[in-house]
């Protein structure tokens, strides 16, 4: 699977003429299902070229433009990785595709910039999670949302403890990043153990090498405060909580050994931990809204809402899942045009409120549209 960053929105959220491409669509991570794959969105590109025929393309200019799109469905090697889901984005300058663990429904989407909403669920704080699985026999990190889960492939490690015993320098540090999986579906794995080393005659060599992952975490996950779980035995959790760093590790973890569990059944366990968090994050969040209202730090009409995202003045924004709010913003009058259906130079500015709310530093939380407060589509809470 790819990466998506912050820094990728900032490029996608650059207005790039009327013929924005936004691709979404679900896919299979078991290889025998990849020609439907392949149908899917082969049918997706055809409804693409609709789309640019009915913004004024001719023919055969849609088929040019979207030629990029058709050669990729003959790239095996990036059809045999798949995510969850596919989003992909073609304006005339740029071609970005991510294959990513959220399940999207098919949209297809043209505009004068990309659509950019269904990525959400991977950017805001009420979903994202890591969860990190100790044993005596490899070392896995794995990365969920509400979704889905998927392993982040571990590289440039000691692969086992012995290994990193061997080091004329108990302390020297190492990193490891994501890479793409192995190809069968296997992974690496980090053995732990050599033989004949037992936990009690280990202990200190544990701490040292705990303290070795703690840094390669911090290379991976930076300031993301994403909450982080443990999985393995009260032992090794017990040691590995002495040398965390990381500002959000669960004081809960998943007891037993989790070598034979995937990491659909990690997210299953660990989802029953967090999502009482995240519930309770966005409560917290829509009580200071009825507190604040009325003090002139809080909105909840998309007229006020966009404006002020762009000037970085949200501190939190709460979206209404599912809702589309078609508009046409002018930043130079930082003004909306409201639109009752999409439109020529339109946009979802719902979409844009968040994007605009996470690139400025503020935090967006989802959640059906009858929990927010008098049944609006957004509601903010500013800064200032």
């Amino acid at each position: 699977m790819d990466c998506l960053a912050k820094e990728d929105l900032k490029d996608l959220l650059v207005p790039c003429g009327e013929h924005c491409i936004s691709l979404y669509m679900p896919t299979n991570r078991v290889p025998a299902e990849g020609r439907q794959d392949l149908i899917r969105f082969k049918n997706m590109v055809r409804e693409s070229e609709e789309w640019l025929i009915r913004w004024g393309l001719r023919p055969p200019e849609a088929k040019e433009y979207l030629a990029p799109l058709l050669k990729l469905s003959d790239d095996l090697g990036f059809w045999q990785y798949r995510g969850d889901g596919l989003a992909l984005f073609r304006s005339p300058e740029m071609i970005r595709r991510y294959r990513l663990p959220v399940p999207f429904d098919e949209l297809v989407v043209v505009a004068n910039r990309f659509h950019l909403k269904p990525l959400i669920p991977l950017l805001t704080e009420d979903s994202n999670f890591y969860v990190l699985a100790l044993s005596q026999n490899e070392i896995r990190l794995i990365q969920g949302n509400r979704c889905s889960a998927w392993e982040v492939e571990l590289e440039d490690i000691p692969a086992s403890l012995a290994e990193y015993l061997r080091y004329d320098e108990p302390e020297r540090q190492f990193q490891f990043r994501g890479k793409e999986p192995v190809a069968g579906g296997g992974r690496r794995h980090a053995i732990f153990f050599a033989h004949g080393a037992g936990l009690d005659d280990s202990k200190d060599d544990i701490r040292r090498y705990f303290q070795q992952i703690d840094k390669g975490l911090k290379e991976i996950l930076g300031q993301n405060p994403a909450p982080l779980i443990l999985a393995g035995v009260d032992y090794l959790m017990s040691i590995y909580r002495e040398v965390n760093s990381h500002p959000n590790l669960l004081r809960e973890g998943i007891m037993g050994n989790p070598e034979l569990l995937s990491p659909e059944e990690l997210h299953a366990r660990a989802w029953k931990q967090v999502q009482p968090r995240f519930l309770k994050a966005r409560a917290e969040t829509i009580a200071r809204y009825k507190q604040r209202a009325g003090t002139g730090r809080t909105a909840r009409e998309i007229k006020e809402i966009v404006p002020a995202a762009a000037l970085g003045r949200v501190e939190t924004l709460v979206v209404a899942l599912g809702v589309h709010v078609f508009c046409r913003f002018l930043p130079e009058r930082g003004t909306v045009e409201l639109h009752d259906q999409p439109a020529a130079g339109s946009e979802d500015l719902l979409d844009r409120a968040a994007i605009e709310t996470l690139l400025n530093g503020g935090v967006v939380y989802t959640d059906e549209r009858e929990a927010l407060p008098d049944n609006a589509p957004v509601i903010a809470l500013f800064r200032y």
